[in-house]
């Protein structure tokens, strides 16, 4: 493609959170380069436009994490958005994209919003190259008990509005499974063309480094939300507490003000009995990089995932992961370096906890397994989206 492909960044444009999907969208745009044009749908201006210079700041991977999900747009640009709407009569005109900028095609790598998803038809008739989406899960579908009300209340019309792409990559099996599944019982039969793409991951600075020496630090890094089942590996670690090992556990990743409060409760119990529990929240890429290479192993406990970037990065970093047998993060663990655990619940992973805690040669055995995969890359994923694109 000769001209720079659209790439719809409209919420992470916006926000510093360090979601899984934030994560996907930050690290496409730093893989595409001059190869993409960062766009967004302007709330204030009522049209698509490129991003700013302050928008296109937020992307850079230095930016500050923050413990918000939500997008939060500057007061300047509320303001020019709803005075260039009113003298340029946005309703007329919801695309503010050259032709030549809308000839190269349009990838959407993000959950888009009602609001997004509202606005995307005036787009998509706009757009002369193909157009495709990442889809990353319908999780919410599957476990609505555990999952935000307006995910599980958004997810039947986002699903519904990707039938009207070219093209949808899906992130693993498991995550194409639930979207065809859905289709299926929508009786949906006019659909995109839909490829498995898996997402790629940040090569380690350097060479993996050694297992540290010494007390045992257990590293879990995601969200604290109701389906990634904190609950269950922080009762796994008082059972291994009051069985008197001795290791740390350490948490990354901001709490979910609706389904993450229970674990959120629990975490602060333990650490109350004066547990070794460390929780730092949300933290920046290199911080968590550091926290990588200060742990001995690594804990996904989630339920159910779309793909599960923790464990590939884990894994990538030369340290065993430890996580569920099941959809995506199964078909991850398939190469080695982890231990999966079917169901994941308490028992099992205090099982799988107890294995690597008590047995340092078992740590060391999976770490050099790890240590023999490869993983794609973000440039690498990046090639494969374009590459699948151009047969649309």
């Amino acid at each position: 493609m000769t001209a720079p492909l659209l790439l719809d960044l409209t919420h992470t444009s916006h926000t510093t959170a360090r979601t899984g999907v934030q994560r996907v969208a930050r690290s496409l745009h730093a893989a595409l380069g001059k190869r993409a044009l960062p766009i967004c749908h302007d709330p204030f201006l009522r049209a698509w436009r490129a991003l700013d210079a302050t928008e296109r700041a937020t992307l850079e991977p230095t930016a500050a994490a923050s413990e918000r999900r939500g997008a939060r747009w500057r007061t300047a640009t509320r303001i020019r958005g709803r005075i260039s709407a009113l003298l340029g009569g946005s309703a007329a005109k919801p695309v503010r994209l050259s032709a030549e900028q809308l000839s190269g095609g349009l990838l959407v790598p993000e959950i888009f919003s009602p609001k997004v998803g509202a606005a995307l038809p005036s787009l998509l008739s706009a757009t002369r190259g193909p157009s495709i989406a990442v889809f990353h899960d319908a999780i919410a579908l599957k476990l609505p008990a555990i999952s935000p009300r307006k995910t599980v209340a958004r997810k039947p019309a986002y699903l519904r509005e990707l039938l009207e792409f070219d093209g949808i990559a899906a992130t693993s099996s498991a995550s194409r499974g639930m979207l065809e599944e859905w289709w299926d019982w929508l009786g949906e039969k006019r659909r995109p063309a839909i490829e498995t793409i898996g997402l790629g991951v940040d090569p380690a600075p350097t060479e993996p480094s050694p297992i540290p020496q010494g007390v045992p630090t257990v590293l879990s890094v995601g969200t604290i939300e109701g389906r990634k089942n904190h609950v269950a590996l922080l009762d796994a670690a008082e059972a291994l507490w009051r069985e008197g090992l001795d290791f740390e556990l350490r948490i990354v990743g901001m709490v979910q003000r609706e389904t993450g409060l229970e674990a959120a409760a629990r975490l602060r119990e333990l650490q109350d009995l004066g547990r070794p529990l460390r929780h730092d929240g949300a933290l920046g890429e290199r911080a968590v990089e550091q926290a990588y290479r200060e742990s001995t192993f690594t804990v996904y406990p989630s339920v159910l995932e779309g793909f599960g970037l923790p464990v590939i990065e884990s894994l990538s970093r030369g340290r065993p992961c430890i996580c569920s047998a099941r959809g995506a993060t199964g078909e991850s663990a398939k190469g080695g370096g982890c231990i999966t655990v079917d169901p994941p619940d308490s028992a099992g992973i205090a099982a799988a906890m107890r294995s690597l805690i008590s047995n340092r040669s078992r740590i060391e055995a999976l770490a050099a397994e790890a240590r023999t995969r490869t993983f794609r890359t973000w440039a690498e994923y990046a090639d494969g989206l374009i590459s699948w694109m151009r047969t649309l």
